[in-house]
């Protein structure tokens, strides 16, 4: 393979990864894969001496760094409501996230006849995240803890643990799927307890 064919082959990759972020549901992710496309893209344009090219790309990863570290140091402001399993609001939400939902946690339940606390999570008067739990003597199990895409960054369960000791929850236990949320649950505090997740409030 010649020189040529593997600069050529270098825009390509960084051409794909900039189509690819747009694909992205999280505007963190976004903006990470964004810059990670721009960077390839701007060594391209520099070999093949395209400063304009290099100028512009090198302009998009500022950008996106500049947004990225602005959405982690500005403190979200959240508001919490407390709703019944009947509510319609809630039943809207699992709908409205069905196949999402589905995607984070694969193969849930979502019948939750059990549960007997339900919580929406609100960020300036839009909804942002949903917690479902069955709960007995202060000890509640999760059955749904879920943040719409553009929440994803612990902020809101953080938030929540700090809300729950005041609606008498002193213990939260989570079985469920675990897949894609070790991370999360080491991030706000969960101890592994046999085939559980556990924290105390």
């Amino acid at each position: 393979m010649d020189t040529q064919t593997i600069i050529e082959i270098v825009g390509y990759i960084g051409s794909s990864i900039v189509l690819l972020s747009f694909l992205m549901t999280s505007v963190v992710k976004l903006r990470l894969v964004n810059s990670l496309g721009s960077l390839v893209f701007m060594t391209y344009a520099l070999i093949i001496r395209s400063y304009p090219t290099a100028l512009m790309n090198m302009c998009l990863v500022l950008i996106n760094m500049h947004f990225l570290w602005k959405m982690r140091h500005t403190e979200k402001e959240y508001d919490i409501v407390k709703i019944n399993k009947d509510d319609a609001f809630l039943h809207y939400m699992i709908e409205s996230y069905h196949d999402d939902i589905l995607r984070w946690f694969p193969n849930i339940s979502l019948n939750f006849s059990n549960m007997n606390r339900a919580y929406i999570v609100c960020c300036k008067n839009k909804p942002a995240g949903i917690m479902i739990g069955e709960e007995q003597n202060g000890v509640m199990e999760l059955l749904l803890d879920y943040s719409t895409p553009e929440y994803r960054d612990f902020s809101i369960g953080t938030f929540l643990m700090s809300k729950l000791p005041s609606d008498s929850i002193k213990k939260l236990v989570y079985k469920g799927p675990t897949m894609y949320h070790e991370k999360y649950l080491a991030k706000i505090g969960f101890v592994k307890a046999g085939d559980a997740y556990e924290k105390e409030l």
